[in-house]
């Protein structure tokens, strides 16, 4: 009888432990996360790494989008964002799901993905974006990025109608609270 009630016990006092450890592993994760975030501001902060500074003019380019239409500096919008992914970039692959779930609740025309195939096959990435971003998919030459000095991936711009820079983060989720979309509740909830 004895067994029946120490055994139990036992597996219940485990349990506890075990939930205690994978609380605090789990907070100490979201620390470290936090920090690896404020590092990759501090990094894409910097104008000679990653492209033009906040107020600068991206470099001029013409590409076509995947509905045919053309892209160009000064067709882009106002508050539009811009962001570029590369199919063989892991961190890239995970920015995918945020940038999908955020452009869901942006207007289509103000999200353009620019997706670096020459890394790899882009259909993955092109079916997950179409619907819910305007889609180059950079082949041969990458006209678009060069314009942005974007040599890192994930990267997005925030940019005023003209191409001016208004803000360059590493994820659409760091992107500022003026977006102006109704998705900028979303983000600021969600500061991770």
């Amino acid at each position: 009888m004895s067994y029946a009630i120490a055994v139990p016990a036992l597996a219940g006092v485990l349990f506890l432990m075990n939930l205690v450890l994978a609380l605090a592993v789990l907070r100490r994760l979201r620390r470290h996360t936090a920090r690896i975030d404020h590092l990759y501001e501090v990094v894409a902060g910097t104008p000679d790494l990653d492209g033009p500074a906040t107020g600068d003019l991206v470099g001029d380019f013409s590409a076509t989008d995947l509905d045919a239409a053309p892209v160009t500096r000064d067709s882009l919008p106002e508050g539009g964002v811009v962001a570029f992914l590369s199919p063989d970039c892991e961190g890239c692959r995970a920015e995918l799901t945020e940038l999908t779930a955020w452009a869901a609740g942006q207007d289509r025309s103000r999200v353009l993905a620019v997706v670096d195939a020459r890394a790899g096959d882009p259909a993955r990435m092109v079916a997950a974006l179409s619907p819910v971003a305007r889609v180059v998919v950079e082949r041969d030459h990458a006209h678009v990025a060069e314009a942005f000095g974007a040599r890192t991936v994930p990267t997005v711009f925030r940019v005023a109608a003209g191409g001016t820079v208004l803000s360059r983060v590493r994820s659409v989720t760091r992107l500022p609270e003026t977006a102006g979309s109704r998705g900028a509740e979303r983000v600021a909830s969600n500061p991770s």
